[in-house]
């Protein structure tokens, strides 16, 4: 059984002012290092043996940092780029609310039928989750793994990896800075890519 604890990155100013980051690339701020800290201390048992994290800004320093504090190696995931919200990235969240309140209550329900304006389809950030966590399971010779994951990669990667339902995106992003720890068959979670 391989062992994933997916890890949020630490907080952005984006994520404070509860604005729709995306793609944007935002450092972490000052809470979000604490954040990270205090996750490094939560997971020194863990037994990880590299962490993973994607080209984003926030992930890559929450996995320089976590990689620091547990005194194990960071590692990049090529070609994973976060969910493209276009016109709604800088936007705070209560104002897709108010102003399209039927795309919002949508993306609540059925986030896979919407394409934020200018953005990109949920079902295209699944694809590159889905490819790269194939690819990370096909070559892993570790047996715990960390891997940091911005929203809403981590809950597409959650949903792939245990089956599961995608929940809520626009409550997902609350708790920035926990983990989470899964029990995976990579053999189980490959045959269910095909």
């Amino acid at each position: 059984m391989l062992q994933i604890v997916l890890i949020r990155p630490g907080s952005t100013d984006y994520d404070v002012q509860q604005r729709i980051q995306g793609s944007l690339d935002i450092p972490l701020n000052e809470q979000g290092v604490e954040e990270v800290a205090q996750t490094a201390l939560g997971l020194r048992d863990a037994a990880i043996e590299v962490v993973y994290a994607p080209v984003s800004q926030p992930s890559q320093q929450t996995a320089a940092i976590l990689a620091k504090a547990l005194g194990v190696k960071q590692k990049k995931i090529d070609r994973l780029s976060n969910f493209n919200q276009g016109l709604w990235q800088g936007m705070l969240v209560e104002e897709v609310r108010h102003k399209q309140p039927k795309v919002y209550r949508q993306w609540q329900e059925q986030p896979e039928n919407v394409c934020p304006p200018e953005g990109e389809m949920l079902s295209e950030a699944d694809d590159r989750v889905r490819a790269a966590l194939v690819k990370l399971l096909k070559r892993r010779k570790e047996r715990v793994i960390g891997l940091v994951l911005p929203e809403p990669l981590l809950s597409l990667a959650r949903r792939f990896l245990t089956h599961g339902e995608l929940g809520d995106l626009w409550k997902a992003p609350n708790g920035h800075g926990r983990f989470e720890r899964l029990s995976v068959d990579p053999e189980e979670a490959l045959a269910a890519s095909v």
